[in-house]
């Protein structure tokens, strides 16, 4: 590695498209920060500071790893990330090469900050260099592994210069708060608004800046009150995949324009997944990658019945052996041993806690700031090990990283209500609705609000909600058990043998002597009228 000599700072590397910085140790495609683990940026490191030249398993032990044994299998997953990180595969091995029996070699056309003599290598050079332009830009760029976004300058149908600034601020915040979400890749606001005043040609702004989807919009003012159009397009199809109006009064323009955000990330951000998911159905299995396994596995997931989780987890593993850094899938897998405790699934359930809280820790390791991979890791823990606190400390560095994600509110809700601060589970599990409306997981939604309420002693409230959810998930035990409790209390007794007579069918192995293990309550007058209303409603000792 270079080091600082006499106090002058490391010059960065470019290499195609690429600049890596050492000093702020960051990798950017024209501009936009690609995401690596540290791990994975000293390799890169580590074979652009020696071009040309194979460097060993030991030779990569001794730099990266500080000489300690780690398995093959480690090497190879690190190997694939550094692959993914510059857009190369193992098989069109364009930038970095695996030298049969002897290591890897990186090829690539290398010049140090932008001025300094090329390095030897089979690849043309970049003429000259800007962070953000190249001197030659490709006419079509090839789109990124994750799905890629570019929001327009919204237009001013006002005839208001005024309603100029408040468009630009909306297009402004919306970029912001879609670059927290780490699966998504942004084109930064400088190159979208090189489009502010053109016409939109959707397919020629996706091949010139090498997105898939353009959110487009405008604003128009009537009176006090202002309109805010956006539309979602698939710029490759030329689909449309989402639309939506909002309005609101102009007494208060920054409170206006942070509702405004909040609301198209919140709905938009389902509609892309859905969209990316899709997709990835349709690849064939032999070109699936990482993230495509990941994708394939959320689909199932969202069903949240036994047999699409059984689908399910095997995907996520697969994922996570083919990106031995992919947070969110840690998340996920463990998430997926969670789900199968609270429904009462679990064969070996020593051993498959064991596993579900490895991988949840690993994921809230390796996505320190990766809020998915904090809230599924995180929400997992919480179950797993019975650590509310632990796990809402996770979920609130997950909303601070990225305040739009629905699950962070939803599932951070749950462990509030499990906390007893119904109130505040309340208001969490109200945001998330209002964030994604339409969200495939609402029964999730639905069932914490009857924790909430029936830890707040409104057993009516608590009833209509547990219907609501077991409406959309009927295999769903935990609505079930708050019916019977709820009904059982309220003196509705036929009511409440019904719901016992299902949860016993669920879930037989359930009884009072292991409800502690079941459902992590914390305050103590919860449980007891969690216990005494399952009880009335016919469930064993």
């Amino acid at each position: 590695m270079r080091a600082l000599r006499q106090g002058i700072p490391t010059l960065p590397f470019v290499f195609e498209d690429y600049l890596l910085d050492e000093e702020r140790r960051e990798l950017t495609l024209r501009g936009q920060v690609v995401t690596v683990g540290p791990q994975v940026f000293d390799l890169l490191l580590l074979f652009v500071n020696n071009p040309d030249r194979v460097l060993s398993k030991d030779d990569l032990l001794k730099a990266v790893w500080n000489g300690r044994i780690v398995s093959e299998s480690t090497i190879t997953s690190h190997i694939n990330a550094v692959r993914k990180a510059i857009d190369d595969t193992g098989e069109e091995q364009r930038l970095l090469r695996t030298v049969a029996r002897k290591g890897y070699r990186f090829v690539g056309q290398i010049r140090v900050g932008g001025n300094g003599e090329a390095r030897q290598s089979d690849r043309p050079a970049i003429d000259e260099y800007s962070p953000t332009t190249p001197k030659e830009m490709p006419s079509s760029l090839v789109l990124p592994d994750k799905p890629s976004i570019t929001v327009l300058p919204f237009q001013n149908l006002s005839g208001d210069p005024e309603q100029e600034y408040f468009a630009d601020g909306i297009v402004e915040d919306l970029i912001a708060a879609l670059s927290r979400i780490r699966w998504l890749f942004v084109i930064a606001r400088n190159s979208s608004f090189t489009y502010k005043g053109q016409t939109v040609d959707a397919k020629g702004i996706s091949q010139a800046l090498g997105v898939r989807y353009l959110l487009e919009g405008s604003v128009r003012k009537c009176g006090n009150r202002v309109r805010i159009t956006g539309q979602l397009i698939d710029a490759t199809s030329g689909t449309h995949i989402w639309a939506e109006r909002f309005e609101g009064a102009l007494n208060d323009l920054f409170e206006l324009q942070d509702q405004i955000t909040q609301s198209v990330v919140g709905a938009i951000a389902p509609q892309l997944e859905r969209a990316e998911i899709e997709r990835a159905k349709r690849k064939p299995t032999e070109s699936l990658d990482a993230y495509d396994y990941y994708l394939r596995a959320m689909a199932k997931l969202h069903n949240g019945t036994r047999e699409a989780l059984d689908e399910a987890l095997p995907l996520f593993y697969k994922a996570i052996e083919l990106d031995g850094e992919f947070a969110s899938a840690y998340g996920m897998a463990a998430w997926c041993h969670f789900w199968r405790k609270i429904n009462g699934w679990m064969t070996d359930q020593a051993q498959e806690i064991a596993e579900g809280v490895r991988l949840a820790r690993l994921a809230v390791t390796l996505g320190r700031d990766d809020a998915v991979a904090l809230t599924r890791g995180g929400h997992a823990l919480s179950h797993l090990t019975g650590d509310v606190d632990g796990g809402i400390a996770l979920l609130d560095r997950a909303r601070l990283l990225n305040p739009n994600l629905a699950p962070a509110w939803f599932l951070g809700g749950i462990l509030r209500a499990l906390r007893g601060e119904t109130d505040a589970a309340i208001e969490h599990l109200t945001h998330a609705v209002r964030l994604s409306p339409l969200d495939p997981e609402m029964f999730r939604m639905q069932v914490g609000m009857a924790l909430a309420h029936f830890f707040a002693g409104r057993l009516d409230l608590a009833t209509d909600w547990a219907e609501k959810g077991l409406g959309n998930l009927p295999s769903f035990l935990p609505p079930v058990a708050l019916l019977a409790a709820s009904h059982a209390l309220s003196g509705r007794m036929d009511k409440a043998r019904l719901a016992m007579q299902r949860l016993r069918e669920l879930d037989p192995a359930l009884r009072l002597c292991n409800l502690k293990g079941w459902l992590p309550i914390q305050r103590p007058e919860d449980f007891a009228r969690f216990a005494d209303g399952l009880r009335l409603a016919g469930l064993p000792e």
